[in-house]
């Protein structure tokens, strides 16, 4: 059954006003280089009022962050029929004087068909010279592309999906070599870095199609055999069929029915929140984030993640292979990586819900939610090397309020790897924790979106970060990033370089783009790479990989214009900081 696109929303963005002079701001950070650190946080508790002209203080230090937080309040304004570009617009680089970086597209390339990815059964692509706004970024400092930008623009534009004559997504992978499998869909969380892209190109259309297909799936009724998943499930997956003879597109999604081992993707929903509050922060545009179906659809997501039970934990109980790992890892029970997607998740959420209509309450049940999972996280997942010889030392079977070790963890379950890789500085979250079980596995995604979503405290993030940099060549090796450690190789660049930006380290991230940059384009962009250090194109890895393609486009552009971190960082919320030390015993 087809789906309807909906109402359609207004594609001009309002003018937006500057209305400081940026002279004294140029002439005081003139000096910093983009080495200093710059960091960029959202203001968690902010709602919709307008924000006034501020002052901006830069703290120059080599390892403190620059808070960029007044470079994306976006007000937007006509004034005397003139429009001028906000600081949100204006690239970084020149205001600060930074050497800049060939990022955008070449402006007459066309966009491929995506028939020729999905063999027919797409609507053809757009052509540059038409009136969609995939085709016509807005007007900006003109770049001279080098080749691989340019390689990655046009792979990321061929794996364009349509659905009746509008672009809604992106492929999973356009390898011309295998079997397509389920790499000619639309997965929800592969299409995040996508959706960054076209964002930080000026180019939010496909992303607002893609928010509002994703929401009509949503509504759909879904079964697996005999039973029926919640109503707030968001799909894990969509494919757009064309029926060339009748000139007429019908979209299938899947909702786990066609996963690995049948699980229902948890983290969808997370992602469809967090790329609704970027398209937010990037355009200024709330009406979208305001409709009565969007409210809705959050709503629905956070039911499912809000609602009572026999838990114990405020974090989310889940199956094996409910996320990116969608397949048998070991991460049942309360994986990093949810639990920082989720907190994030309800960030964005209390930024976008209207307090109307029920919105209230949900927003009173997330405060209480963040203040116990922020809590939680950073005290029972952390671990560095006092905290690893805290945990050794462990007696077992402890009962009442005073005991220690409040998990009844079994210290002879620590791996015998951790003892050495463990550096004297630095420290992570750790894959999971649960009664008598702890995962001590490094998981990518659950520690960057922790330092983007500030689920981490300053002194935590600052010690991931240390961790990278000192086991470098085991998590980073020839091909950044790796997903977990010890375990599986692939291509997470953007979130370090988010990360890396946000914590004030962009070195790190360069270093990354640099090693990617030596081999990425030339072996057609592949899925992941296999070997202890990466050195390997993966046994099943797919070429041209949408996420790698579009996590290097993103990675480039956040590094030349820093102020695009704005989209995905959110800054501390004091009121949710616990007092804490960098070691808490369980």
């Amino acid at each position: 059954m087809a789906v309807t696109g909906g109402s359609e929303l207004s594609d001009d963005l309002s003018s937006v006003g500057l209305e400081s002079d940026f002279s004294e701001l140029r002439d005081s950070v003139s000096a910093l280089r983009l080495e200093s650190g710059l960091q960029h946080a959202d203001t968690s508790s902010e709602r919709r009022s307008e924000v006034g002209n501020r002052t901006i203080e830069f703290h120059h230090s080599a390892k403190d962050p620059i808070d960029l937080v007044k470079l994306m309040d976006v007000k937007h304004r006509q004034a005397g029929g003139e429009t001028h570009r906000s600081l949100d617009e204006k690239s970084f680089s020149e205001i600060m004087n930074f050497p800049e970086t060939a990022v955008r597209p070449p402006r007459a390339l066309e966009t491929v068909k995506s028939s020729e990815c999905l063999e027919g059964m797409v609507s053809p692509g757009i052509r540059a010279n038409s009136s969609s706004s995939t085709s016509q970024p807005r007007p900006q400092t003109t770049f001279e592309p080098n080749a691989m930008i340019s390689s990655a623009w046009e792979a990321l534009r061929k794996s364009l999906v349509h659905f009746r004559g509008k672009p809604v997504g992106t492929l999973a992978a356009c390898d011309p070599t295998e079997d397509s499998l389920n790499y000619n869909q639309v997965f929800v969380r592969d299409f995040v870095p996508s959706g960054l892209a076209f964002l930080m190109n000026g180019e939010p259309e496909i992303v607002k199609n893609f928010l509002l297909k994703a929401l009509r799936l949503q509504s759909w009724e879904k079964h697996i055999d005999c039973f029926t998943l919640g109503e707030g499930v968001m799909p894990a997956s969509f494919k757009v069929l064309h029926d060339p003879s009748r000139k007429f597109d019908t979209m299938i999604a899947d909702f786990g029915e066609s996963a690995i081992g049948r699980v229902a993707p948890v983290d969808s929903g997370f992602w469809w929140i967090i790329l609704l509050r970027a398209y937010v922060k990037s355009t200024g545009d709330h009406s979208l984030a305001d409709m009565s179906d969007c409210q809705r659809g959050m709503r629905l997501i956070l039911t499912l993640c809000l609602s009572d039970g026999f838990d114990t934990f405020p974090t989310l109980l889940c199956a094996d292979g409910c996320c990116m790992i969608d397949r048998r890892m070991g991460i049942y029970g309360y994986p990093i990586e949810i639990q920082s997607l989720f907190f994030m998740a309800l960030r964005c959420a209390r930024f976008l819900l209207r307090p109307e209509a029920g919105g209230k309450e949900f927003l009173e049940r997330i405060d209480k939610r963040l203040h116990a999972l922020s809590f939680h996280i950073r005290t029972y997942y952390w671990l560095d090397h006092q905290q690893l010889n805290n945990i050794y030392r462990y007696k077992t079977e402890e009962y009442s309020q005073t005991a220690v070790n409040k998990f009844n963890v079994i210290p002879d379950s620590i791996p015998d790897w951790l003892f050495d890789w463990m550096p004297m500085k630095g420290g992570y979250f750790i894959g999971n924790v649960s009664p008598a079980r702890m995962d001590f596995r490094w998981f990518t995604i659950g520690n960057c979106v922790a330092i983007l979503s500030s689920l981490s405290t300053p002194d935590q993030s600052s010690a991931i970060m240390d961790l990278i940099e000192e086991r470098w060549e085991e998590l980073v090796g020839f091909m950044p990033l790796k997903v977990c450690y010890p375990a599986l190789e692939s291509l997470l660049l953007w979130m370090l370089t988010a990360a890396s930006i946000k914590t004030g380290r962009p070195q790190i991230a360069r270093k990354a783009i640099e090693l990617m940059e030596a081999r990425l384009m030339k072996d057609g962009w592949p899925e992941y790479y296999d070997g202890k250090l990466g050195r390997y194109i993966g046994k099943q890895a797919r070429k041209f990989q949408t996420w790698s393609i579009a996590g290097y486009l993103v990675s480039k552009m956040m590094l030349e214009d820093p102020s695009h971190l704005g989209m995905i960082s959110l800054e501390e919320d004091r009121k949710m900081k616990p007092s804490l030390t960098r070691s808490v015993s369980f």
